[in-house]
Formats: C-alpha cells, sequence, structure tokens
C-alpha cells in the first residue's frame, strides 16, 4: 500500500478528471487518489467510477449529498485519509493547474518539513496564462495576508500541498468553518501558529484549459475579510 493519498475535489471537472488522474497514476512513485466530488451535474463522479476498474486499489471515490464548498470537501477527504493511515497527504487542484509531477518534490520537502506547498509566489512570480489583473490580485491577497496575520508564507492561497500525518491531525484538532480561499490560508496559518515546520516549494502554476474557474470576486473578498477574524481567533 502506498503511503501518499493525494485529495482532489471536483464540481464540474468532467474536461479535467481523466487526466489529471491519469498524470498521477503515471507517475515513477505510486500515489493513493481521493476524488471528493461535490455532487457535480457534469457527470464526473461517473467518469471516477468508470476509471475505478482500472485502478481498483488505488482510485477511491467520495459523493457529498450536496455542493458543500472547498473547505468541507477537503476536510471530508482529511478524516478519510487519517482513517486509512497514510503518512502523506496531499492537495491538488483538478483543473491541472499544478503539475502532478511535482507531487515528487512536495513529498521529498515533507519527509524534513511538517507541511510543503508548492509555492507560485516563493521565487518571483511563476504564472502561466492568467491575465495581469488576475496575477496583482492574488499576489496582493497573499502580500495582504502576511502583513495582517503576520503568516511567513508568500501564497497564502496556495492549494497544492503536501502534509505530514501528524502535523495534519494538529492543524484539524479544532473545527475549521471557513471554506474556499480562506481555508487554504487558516490550515497554513494555524501550522505556523502551532509551531509547525513549513517549507515553501517553487512551482510554475498554469491557468486551466477547460472548464470553468470557481475563483469570484465574492470569494475573495470574504476570504480578506475572514483573514481580519482570523488574525484573532484561538488556533
Amino acid at each position: 500500500m502506498s503511503d501518499s493519498v493525494v485529495i482532489i475535489p471536483t464540481y464540474n471537472e468532467k474536461e479535467n478528471i481523466r487526466k489529471i488522474l491519469n498524470s498521477i497514476f503515471s507517475q515513477e512513485e505510486e500515489f493513493h487518489v481521493l476524488v471528493v466530488d461535490d455532487n457535480s451535474p457534469d457527470g464526473t463522479a461517473k467518469i471516477v467510477k468508470n476509471l475505478h476498474k482500472d485502478f481498483p486499489e488505488r482510485l477511491h471515490l467520495k459523493i457529498c449529498d450536496k455542493k458543500d464548498g472547498l473547505g468541507k470537501a477537503y476536510l471530508r477527504g482529511f478524516e478519510w485519509a487519517l482513517k486509512h493511515s497514510y503518512t502523506f497527504i496531499f492537495e491538488i487542484d483538478a483543473d491541472l493547474s499544478h503539475n502532478p509531477a511535482d507531487l515528487i518534490r512536495l513529498k521529498k520537502s515533507s519527509k524534513e518539513a511538517d507541511m510543503s506547498i508548492g509555492s507560485r509566489y516563493c521565487n518571483g512570480v511563476n504564472v502561466v496564462n492568467w491575465p495581469m489583473q488576475r496575477v496583482l490580485l492574488s499576489y496582493f491577497a497573499s502580500k495582504y495576508v502576511r502583513f495582517i496575520t503576520g503568516l511567513p508564507v508568500h501564497d497564502t492561497t496556495a492549494g497544492f500541498i503536501c502534509y505530514k500525518r501528524e502535523a495534519l491531525e494538529k492543524i484539524i484538532a479544532r473545527p475549521i468553518h471557513s471554506s474556499g480561499y480562506l481555508f487554504q490560508i487558516e490550515t497554513k496559518y494555524r501550522a505556523w501558529k502551532k509551531g509547525l515546520h513549513i517549507r515553501e516549494i517553487p512551482i510554475i502554476f498554469t491557468e486551466r484549459n477547460a472548464g470553468e474557474s470557481k475563483m469570484t470576486h465574492k470569494i475573495l473578498r470574504e476570504a480578506l475579510w475572514g483573514v481580519l477574524a482570523l488574525r484573532f481567533s484561538k488556533v
């Protein structure tokens, strides 16, 4: 059995899910995958079910009863992964904006660190095919989070992460109620406040070619306001 599981939250990702799964399963190291589908109406879960026959030991699926958001999808995935005794637990986007080949680099880093982040901004700005307005919005959002919270992470909203098992147990020991980008910020903030070793690994982030982005200005605004509350919360 592999010691690593990659959690992929999905909502209407039928154009991408087959590609990312095949890419993960083609890596030199063995990774298991848990797809947490947010009740996609486009048949994403059906595609995963059909692929299961090709990867019966490596591919797993949880289907939510309703669309519940990114944070709850990841928390369901974390709970499942911890029950199944994996040592390294990954987050990755379904849209191929993160290169599955970088899973091996993150895992290698996490043998020494508690939390390894695939970072767009720790070594300049490494983003491909994003309009400049969105690059600036994302980059300065992370600067804002660093200023408000003191969190020493360049890419605070990153969604490509490897957690060491013991670190993840500490991070989610108290309930997490945030979702979306705030969820990504809160997990990193908790890790830092608990004294865990966080390491950023530079990656190249590529904008999706298929499907629709789930990021909206409303989601980002909610996250930025939520950072103020996070700054004075208990972790």
